[in-house]
C-alpha cells in the first residue's frame, strides 16, 4: 500500500473499523527515512543491484567506474592504500602455505595455481576473478568505498619520463620507490640474465628492499617462488623494460582479430619471441614483481594486472557482439590438453566460488559490477 492511497482512505473512512486500519503518521515517517537512508548509501558506496536482462544475465544497474592511478584525488590514493594496509594486518582466511595474512592469502593462491593460469587461453580470465575478488575484500574486510585502481604505464613512457617518476611510485601518495641498490642485481633468483634473449637488460640500481612510502616495512611470508620466508617487498625498476611498454605496443593490441593472437600478443613469453606487455611491466618494476610465482606480493602487482584487465575490456568493447563469446587456448601448458570454453571453470580455492569463464565475460554482470574510465 502507498502513502496516496492510505491518504484517499483517510478522506473517504471515518467508521471506527477504518481508522483502525490506518498507517500511524509516525510509521510512514519512519519507513521514508529509512528508504532514504538506504538510498543514499547505495549511492555513497556505489555497492551495484543486479537486474536480470531479456538474455537472462545478471546485470548490475550501477557498475562501478574503475580508474587509473593518477586521476585519483590525494584522499582517493590514500584510502585506497590505507585498505592494502588494513587487509595485510588481517589474519589469514585460507590454509594455504605460508599464508599469515590476508593480503598473504591472495599471493599464496597465485603461487600454488602459476603453473596452470599462464600461458594458457584462461590467463586473463582467471587473473579478472583474482582481481575482483581482492577489490571485494578490501572493501568487506576493510571498509574501502573506492574501486581498484590501475596503472596505464604507457602514459609515463609516452611522456618520455623514466618509470620511477611515474606517480605509482610516489612516496606519499603512492606506493613508494625502488629497493636499495645491489650491486650487480641479477633478479630475485640471481638468474635474471637467462632473460637476456628475450629483451631483459640489467636495472643497473635497486633490487632491495624498499626505501620509502607507505610499503617500506612490508613483510611478506610468501615465496619468492615456492619458498616459504619472512622478507622485505623488494624492487628494481627498470626502464630497459620501456620498449615493452609503449603507447605503440598498446595500439598493437586494438589491431588484432581474435581473442587467441590478443592473450597471446599481451601475456608474451615464452610463446612469444621476445617479451610483451605482461611480462615487459613485471620486469620493469623487478624485485618480488619479477618472479612469476609471487609477483603479487607488491601491491602494484594489481595495478598493472588491472591495466591488463582494462586492455582486454578496450579489446572487447570494440566489437562485444562477437568478443563477449571469443575464448580459446589450451587448458593446461603441459599435454593432454584440450581448448577451453566459456564453461571452463576458475577455480579459487578457499577464497571464493568457481565461477565459469562465461560469468566473469561481462564485467557489467555479477559478480563483477564494473566498467573501465
Amino acid at each position: 500500500m502507498d502513502i496516496e492511497n492510505v491518504s484517499e482512505k483517510t478522506q473517504k473512512n471515518t467508521g471506527p473499523v477504518e481508522r483502525s486500519r490506518l498507517v500511524p503518521p509516525w510509521l510512514i515517517f519512519l519507513s521514508t527515512a529509512i528508504f532514504s537512508t538506504l538510498l543514499a548509501l547505495h549511492t555513497i558506496v556505489g555497492f551495484h543491484t543486479p537486474s536480470s536482462s531479456a538474455a537472462g544475465s545478471r546485470l548490475c544497474t550501477r557498475p562501478a567506474i574503475r580508474r587509473e592511478w593518477r586521476v585519483l584525488s590525494n584522499e582517493q590514493q590514500s584510502e585506497y592504500i590505507t585498505a592494502v594496509q588494513c587487509l595485510h594486518r588481517l589474519p589469514a582466511m585460507s590454509n594455504l602455505q605460508g599464508a599469515k595474512t590476508r593480503f598473504d592469502d591472495f599471493v599464496a593462491l597465485h603461487v600454488v595455481s602459476t603453473e596452470t593460469i599462464h600461458n594458457v587461453g584462461h590467463f586473463l580470465p582467471w587473473h579478472r576473478r583474482l582481481l575482483n575478488i581482492y577489490e571485494i575484500s578490501l572493501r568487506e574486510e576493510c571498509g574501502f568505498r573506492g574501486t581498484l585502481p590501475y596503472w596505464d604505464w604507457s602514459q609515463d613512457v609516452g611522456a618520455g619520463h623514466s618509470l620511477a617518476e611515474s606517480p605509482v611510485f610516489d612516496p606519499v601518495y603512492g606506493f613508494g620507490g625502488n629497493g636499495a641498490d645491489i650491486p650487480d642485481y641479477n633478479g630475485i633468483f640471481g638468474n635474471n640474465s637467462r632473460k637476456a634473449s628475450v629483451g631483459w637488460v640489467t636495472p643497473g640500481a635497486g633490487g632491495g628492499c624498499v626505501t620509502d612510502g607507505p610499503f617500506a616495512e612490508f613483510m611478506l611470508s610468501v615465496g619468492p617462488g615456492f619458498n616459504i620466508t619472512d622478507r622485505c617487498l623488494t624492487r628494481a625498476i627498470n626502464d630497459n623494460m620501456q620498449e615493452f611498454l609503449s603507447p605503440a605496443r598498446v595500439a598493437d593490441l586494438a589491431l588484432l582479430m581474435t581473442f587467441e593472437e590478443f592473450r597471446i600478443e599481451l601475456e608474451g613469453t615464452p610463446i612469444t619471441p621476445t617479451l610483451r606487455v605482461h611480462d615487459g611491466g613485471h620486469n620493469a618494476v623487478d624485485g618480488d614483481m619479477g618472479d612469476r610465482y609471487s609477483s603479487p606480493g607488491d601491491p602494484l602487482f594489481y595495478l598493472h594486472h588491472g591495466f591488463l584487465d582494462k586492455l582486454w575490456w578496450d579489446w572487447v568493447e570494440m566489437d562485444p557482439s562477437s568478443r563477449l563469446e571469443d575464448m580459446s587456448g589450451r587448458s593446461t601448458v603441459d599435454p593432454p590438453y584440450v581448448d577451453i570454453t566459456l564453461d571452463f571453470e576458475l577455480n579459487m580455492m578457499m577464497l571464493a566460488p568457481t565461477v565459469t569463464i562465461r560469468e566473469v565475460m561481462d564485467t557489467r554482470n555479477t559478480p563483477q559490477c564494473y566498467i573501465y574510465e
